[in-house]
């Protein structure tokens, strides 16, 4: 019987996002699949996601044994994954998306608007933290790192009096009886690709790509690719937070992309929306960078080169 060696991340939510994938695979071939624990950079760099200055630092290590031959395909996180994926490599299957939204979890089961004023929220994405702050301009905003088992801990029991994660997380944990507030993509916009899982493997693998293409979603390939086009046009990374969600529109051929980019201090935000069919998705987020870049990207870029640089001098 053939066997395959399956790369990913140690922490309890890769492996479950990964045994997700295996079980679609397992239907429709019976060979073995091994489970391979591989320790990225961004699990032992305990500094803030902000901080770091590089892109892919949960997907090098495992991108790498895929490249070596350690491991035959890899499981990502689908945003985890930077634009510039190495040319050896191929995102060969996105099974069927998770929601993508974003979701508070809470000490006292308050939702948002119930925080008690300056409460302390814990969060390391940029993105997350701007929208909150546009939402309730007195919150304090922590950074927190950890498996989501801790940061839900460190919310509950903890200094944080909440903290914001993703649902698809949480779902995949069975910790959905946490969740305090589900945000609508509309009014607190996700990072392009949450709720995707990817499976990567060398490009010259042709049968194994043929294989992982078996359990595609072909809906999510496509908001996928709508999001991740837009970002590689913005060149967008840690450090300039971007917001972009494809949503299906029910029952039609049609999906919207939607966008949000804020200044530093919140008081400016770009917000784009554009509606494709299936065949236009990379294009339409190429097409929305290039609308986004010539009505004042660049200048929020700029800002946020020298509020990065503000904030790691306070870590």
């Amino acid at each position: 019987m053939n066997k395959s060696k399956v790369g990913t991340r140690g922490s309890k939510l890769a492996i479950a996002q990964t045994e997700i994938a295996l079980r679609s695979l397992r239907r429709i071939d019976a060979r073995e699949f091994e489970i391979v624990p591989i320790i990225t950079r961004g699990d032992v760099d305990r500094r803030p996601l902000f901080s770091m200055n590089e892109k892919g630092i949960f997907e090098k290590e495992l991108d790498q044994a895929v490249i070596s031959g350690k491991v035959d395909f890899a499981v990502h996180s689908l945003k985890d994954i930077p634009s510039n994926l190495s040319k050896k490599l191929v995102v060969a299957s996105i099974p069927k998306r998770s929601k993508p939204n974003d979701v508070l979890v809470s000490k006292r089961n308050l939702r948002l608007r119930a925080l008690p004023s300056c409460a302390i929220v814990g969060t390391s994405s940029l993105r997350r933290a701007i929208q909150l702050l546009k939402l309730r301009s007195d919150l304090r905003m922590k950074p927190i790192r950890g498996n989501v088992e801790r940061r839900v801990s460190k919310s509950i029991e903890g200094d944080y009096d909440a903290v914001v994660l993703a649902e698809a997380g949480l779902t995949r944990l069975g910790m959905t009886d946490t969740i305090t507030q589900r945000f609508s993509i509309r009014e607190f916009v996700p990072a392009p690709g949450q709720g995707a899982i990817a499976m990567v493997c060398r490009r010259d693998n042709i049968e194994l790509i043929s294989m992982l293409k078996q359990v595609e979603d072909a809906r999510s390939r496509i908001e996928a690719d709508a999001e991740l086009s837009l970002v590689s046009k913005l060149e967008a990374g840690c450090r300039f937070p971007v917001g972009a969600v494809a949503a299906s529109i029910a029952g039609k051929d049609t999906f919207t992309l939607y966008a949000s980019l804020f200044s530093p201090d919140g008081t400016k935000n770009i917000k784009a929306k554009k509606i494709f069919n299936m065949k236009n998705a990379s294009v339409v987020g190429e097409e929305m960078a290039e609308m986004l870049l010539r009505n004042g990207t660049a200048e929020l870029a700029a800002g946020w080169r020298a509020a990065v640089k503000r904030w790691n001098r306070q870590i």
